[in-house]
């Protein structure tokens, strides 16, 4: 690598210092993209973390505003030059990303590229990554000038620090979920333990005002008191768990990445492609955020365990009018027959998921016939 000004030298640090100051891991990626963008003076850079599905399951750009990528459309798949570097090693360095012939072409909004530069980031053998750019900056009006040699290799350096960034985000983000994971076994046998106790001493103490009713009404006027006591201080025990047992992602990272993560999660887990698809949706009161989230999970575990569905599509926006949003999840599976309230509503834990909706002045609407999958419907009116 030729010598780079000293000014240049400052820009890789500040590059490299940049990514390993951030613990999630979008922040990582957004900045990775940035920083190499700037440091290699490109029109437009990119980052793909692939999926298991051909697709991918993130993809972070920088240099194209909200509203053109908008209207570009669905994440691009694992094809042609993006496929090119996932699997193979070497740096694709072009003049002109058109005349490959890999090339496939681009939807009619995606923005003109010409010049590329783009390789693999890589955690040891694995492929975690793929970071591209486009469209070198030229000092000279002529332009033409491309991506150098030198370009390819500070973009590799920057691409190895990527990767140890993006790996530490990762094992960060796994051993907080891990964290929360024991936090909440802890609270829930501790839950188990102090409700259980109040439950049996409720149950002794009301037996026992059952035996001295007809025989000795004062006193067991006193033992009802007691029992009125005990169940008070159960529902209190109760209410305070439920407040602890708030999930932390939510207060942390808000509704929308906590949906989303979930629901990477559970795409890479289980069989049924789950997707997820969210509009602008403003905050919500914490109440509603948390109703929402647990009715996603309890609709999402459902369709994954007795649907039989092959894909599960949740999306999140705003209703047409007024403040709030909606949750929607739609699965391709097998169906039922929503009259049959009692049973369907015992089987697929209706019941609890219309609580939710109505605790928080939501409602909660269901769709499905046999044999035509079913969509699960929760509105909030916001606060």
């Amino acid at each position: 690598m030729s010598h780079r000004p000293a000014s240049g030298l400052s820009a890789v640090s500040t590059a490299l210092l940049a990514m390993s100051r951030h613990l999630e891991v979008r922040d990582v990626l957004k900045t990775i993209v940035v920083s190499a963008r700037e440091l290699l003076d490109a029109e437009y850079a990119a980052l793909g973390v692939p999926d298991d599905h051909g697709g991918f399951a993130q993809f972070v750009v920088d240099g194209v505003s909200d509203a053109q990528w908008k209207a570009i459309g669905p994440l691009p798949r694992q094809h042609g030059i993006l496929a090119a570097m996932l699997h193979d090693e070497k740096p694709q360095r072009l003049d002109d990303v058109r005349q490959d012939p890999r090339f496939g072409g681009w939807p009619s909004t995606h923005p003109d590229m010409s010049d590329f530069l783009g390789l693999p980031v890589r955690d040891g053998d694995e492929t975690i990554a793929a970071l591209f750019l486009a469209n070198k900056r030229c000092p000279r009006p002529t332009g033409g000038c491309g991506f150098t040699e030198e370009d390819e290799e500070l973009l590799t350096i920057l691409a190895q620090h990527a990767a140890i960034a993006l790996t530490n985000a990762r094992l960060y983000e796994r051993s907080r979920e891990l964290t929360i994971a024991e936090e909440r076994s802890r609270l829930a046998h501790e839950l188990h333990d102090a409700v259980s106790q109040k439950l049996f001493s409720l149950r002794l103490t009301a037996q026992a005002a059952a035996t001295l009713v007809d025989r000795d009404p004062a006193r067991a006027k006193g033992e009802l008191q007691q029992v009125a006591d005990l169940a008070a201080e159960a529902a209190d025990e109760l209410r305070a768990a439920v407040v602890e047992l708030r999930p932390a992602a939510l207060d942390e990272d808000g509704l929308v990445h906590t949906l989303r993560t979930h629901i990477q999660v559970l795409d890479r887990a289980h069989t049924p492609h789950v997707t997820f698809r969210s509009g602008q949706v403003r905050a919500l009161p914490a109440a509603q955020e948390e109703a929402l989230l647990r009715v996603a999970q309890e609709a999402l575990h459902n369709a994954l365990r007795h649907s039989g569905a092959g894909r599960i599509d949740v999306v999140l926006e705003s209703r047409r009018r007024g403040p709030g949003a909606v949750l929607r999840i739609t699965d391709d599976g097998t169906g039922f027959e929503p009259s049959a309230v009692r049973r369907a509503g015992r089987h697929l834990g209706l019941v609890s998921m219309r609580d939710r909706a109505s605790g928080v002045g939501g409602r909660l609407r269901v769709e499905s016939a046999p044999g035509e999958g079913a969509t699960i419907e929760m509105e909030v009116p916001g606060g």
